[in-house]
């Protein structure tokens, strides 16, 4: 036993890992094997610098490789030479890598004139590339991808066979002269002629719209310069306010628009290439993101796109071009009508997207999966979790049996709880029509084909009329599985439980819209315990009424003059409504108010968001779900911090319930300074959070409360309320590896039926 023999777990398929090791290994000496198995890559050396072996496994491993284990132990190696075996049978527990960004020698590739791939849009290696979205199924090779149908060419074939190449085993690998082509069509779906790179520049500079087939989906693109442009995207997309993310060469190109600092530059950087929310800088881009503090930017992380960044600076030599600044600046937006799926198929773009785009910038590569771009803030925090980061596993605890769990209705993702790793899958969306539903039965087939599994419990939402719960049970049916049920606000304090492996209780705030709780009451500001399976209800945010129903959810007004009403300020509403909303009439409501007509209740704390902004006349109308409160938040964020408001909550009932009325007078007086009330209610509201969490759940110093929910994407709110409970000895949870809104419920769904039946 003169050898060592090292398993390795975690991503380390697909990624260039046995490469890495073959050459590792002869670097230094050591003779041996190496191969791919079902449960990852083994590895047997020997040699005197087994130890140095070992250490440099982890230090210098593969760019897209995620070790999250090695074991060792003495071996019998024999052989003189280092061998890359062929891999052997098992059951796969290693998973397809996520997309990801072209890596710098790609880009020198792609920017060398004599190399073979001059200005290829498909360029890649084992470093970066597409992977999910192009993957039809395990195990992971040329055969089960969207690159099947383009055989190698000779050249293409000895890299892929030469371990001491970078793109050995590059399953997406090609070249000019055997992948894929790009081609450019007009809006009648005609060839136009020239180069499509360079002609594309060319109708973008010019003010039209062009839809891009990228990785994961179509964009639609226009120059962010061209206020007339941007505008007519809107109109055509049927996309009032909502904010447009905007594609730049490097922070330098993006410095008089958005402030990157160095959190920001690192994940602009990263492997994933995600949308990242930046602080706005001294200029604005007009109609780019309307009444928010933040602009959602982004670098070109495919080749296609780096090449329009290419072309504008006049195709130079080289990559020194790639870190000056470049006037190009494009939106980049999801190609989709109103509302539905993220457009994916060539035909298909040509027929949802008429109407919309001028011109289509296409290539014969299929998109195997739909998968939208990834928008985090820097923390890291998940604002929606989809490209370079699904299917990429989250670590658990404990063990268990597979459960799949299909989320909520709006932001919507599924999960698949396998082993001791969750699955996630990326952005689904709101499932509020035909086609939405269907992404989501295609999102539930693919993930389950890429891991193999079958799942032994499937969970949900409690509420029943979801699309999300209909399909759980009708699979659990098609099963013959259990289906189980999970109160929605559980859920969300659950899915911290599950990333960051909480045993035994834990308290926790849902800070969240609107979600049914377990007594059927619509819940969305509470505090609660859960310990295992269990939950106990601790306290609530005080409850508003809703006048017309969930009409009052979309007009912050209607919102504001409920909670003037119930706080006893009705007296007040009519000179209020007539300094703010001079067209809206007040009498209707208060009189449903008086009567408690069609005003059902909810103990959301989204809605006091929207009472606050409409108290501040921020909008009457929402355009888009959560405006208000964003809005509202880029006021407080531009103004700067304040001290809370003194008196301005009150703790009720032996302090179990919240109630933030007593800050609306003072709201009222600040006509004049909506960004000062913006920042008062903010602080004040972070405090009252901050004190009815400590008495109310009883969390001791030296304790943790877990926060989640819709709210908790609030950056100001989440700051204040981190300080608050620091300055208590208390440690913020927080959500890190998925979103904390509803686009990571289904985490929590699937850790509450696993620790549901490990107690039955």
């Amino acid at each position: 036993m003169t050898g060592r023999l090292f398993r390795i777990r975690g991503l380390v398929q697909g990624v260039g890992f046995r490469p890495f090791v073959w050459r590792l290994a002869n670097e230094l000496g050591l003779t041996g094997w190496v191969l791919n198995d079902g449960a990852g890559v083994i590895a047997a050396v020997k040699g005197e610098n087994w130890q140095q072996f070992e250490s440099r496994l982890r230090s210098e491993a593969p760019r897209l490789a995620r070790i999250d284990a090695i074991d060792c132990e003495p071996a019998q190696v024999p052989g003189d030479g280092f061998v890359i075996l062929a891999s052997e049978s098992g059951e796969i527990k290693t998973a397809i890598g996520p997309d990801a960004a072209i890596c710098p020698e790609c880009i020198a590739d792609l920017c060398d004139p004599t190399n073979r791939r001059w200005r290829y849009a498909f360029t890649t290696c084992t470093h970066c590339g597409p992977r999910y979205t192009v993957s039809r199924g395990i195990p992971y090779d040329r055969a089960q991808t969207s690159l099947a149908g383009f055989p190698l060419c000779a050249p293409c074939n000895d890299e892929y066979a030469a371990p001491s190449d970078r793109r050995f085993h590059a399953e997406t690998t090609c070249c000019p002269n055997c992948g894929p082509q790009l081609s450019l069509l007009d809006a009648a779906g005609q060839a136009l002629a020239g180069d499509p790179v360079a002609e594309t520049l060319r109708l973008l500079r010019a003010g039209h719209i062009v839809a891009i087939k990228g990785v994961g989906g179509f964009h639609l693109a226009c120059d962010a310069r061209n206020a007339d442009a941007v505008a007519e995207l809107r109109e055509r997309k049927q996309r009032e306010a909502k904010p447009f993310a905007v594609m730049g060469l490097n922070a330098a190109s993006l410095a008089d628009f958005a402030r990157v600092g160095g959190d920001e530059l690192a994940l602009l950087h990263s492997v994933a290439a995600p949308i990242v929310l930046c602080p706005k800088g001294a200029r604005e881009l007009p109609g780019i993101a309307p009444g928010l503090a933040w602009l959602g930017a982004m670098l070109p992380g495919t080749p296609l796109h780096l090449l329009l960044w290419h072309e504008a600076a006049g195709r130079p030599d080289g990559t020194a071009w790639i870190n000056e600044p470049s006037d190009l600046l494009l939106v980049m937006t999801s190609a989709n009508p109103h509302g539905e799926p993220l457009v994916i198929a060539n035909a298909e773009a040509l027929e949802r997207l008429s109407g919309i785009a001028d011109a289509y910038l296409l290539h014969d590569r299929d998109i195997v999966i739909r998968c939208d771009d990834s928008v985090l803030r820097a923390g890291p925090a998940f604002i929606r979790r989809a490209r370079g980061y699904v299917p990429v596993a989250i670590p658990l605890a404990d063990d268990g049996p597979t459960v799949l769990a299909l989320g909520g209705l709006m932001k919507n993702t599924i999960c698949v709880m396998k082993g001791r790793e969750a699955f996630l899958s990326q952005h689904v969306g709101g499932l509020d029509n035909a086609a939405a539903i269907g992404f989501l039965e295609e999102t539930v087939g693919h993930l389950l084909a890429i891991l193999d599994v079958r799942p032994d419990i499937i969970a949900h939402d409690l509420h029943p009329d979801f699309p999300s719960t209909h399909l759980a049970l009708s699979l659990a049916e098609k099963f013959g599985i259990p289906a189980q049920g999970v109160a929605h606000h559980q859920a969300h304090i659950a899915a911290i439980c599950a990333e960051r492996g909480v045993a035994g209780s834990l308290v926790g705030l849902a800070i969240d819209g609107v979600g049914l709780g377990p007594d059927g009451g619509a819940w969305g500001g509470e505090l609660l315990c859960l310990e295992g399976g269990g939950c106990e209800r601790l306290g609530h945010v005080q409850p508003l009424r809703l006048p017309g129903g969930d009409r009052a959810a979309r007009e912050p007004w209607r919102m504001a003059v409920s909670a003037l009403h119930d706080a006893g300020l009705a007296y007040r509403v009519g000179g209020w409504i007539r300094q703010y909303y001079p067209g809206r009439d007040p009498a209707p409501l208060l009189t449903m108010l008086d009567r408690n007509l069609r005003c059902p209740s909810t103990t959301s704390l989204g809605r006091w968001f929207d009472v606050a902004a409409g108290v501040l006349g921020l909008r009457d109308m929402m355009q888009f779900e959560g405006q208000a409160a964003m809005e509202l938040e880029g006021l407080a964020a531009a103004h700067g911090p304040v001290p809370p408001l003194a008196g301005g909550y009150a703790l009720r009932e032996q302090g179990r319930v919240l109630d933030l009325s007593p800050i609306l007078l003072a709201l009222m007086g600040c006509k004049d300074d909506a960004a000062y009330g913006a920042a008062l209610f903010h602080a004040t509201l972070a405090a009252g959070l901050a004190e009815w969490t400590v008495l109310a759940g009883q969390v001791p110093a030296g304790g943790q409360v877990a926060v989640a929910g819709g709210c908790a994407m609030n950056a100001i709110l989440m700051a204040q309320l981190r300080s608050h409970l620091e300055r208590a000895a208390i440690s913020l949870l927080e959500a890190r590896q998925v979103p904390p809104n509803d686009g990571g419920l289904a985490l929590g769904q699937a850790w509450l039926a696993r620790q549901a039946a490990s107690t039955r």
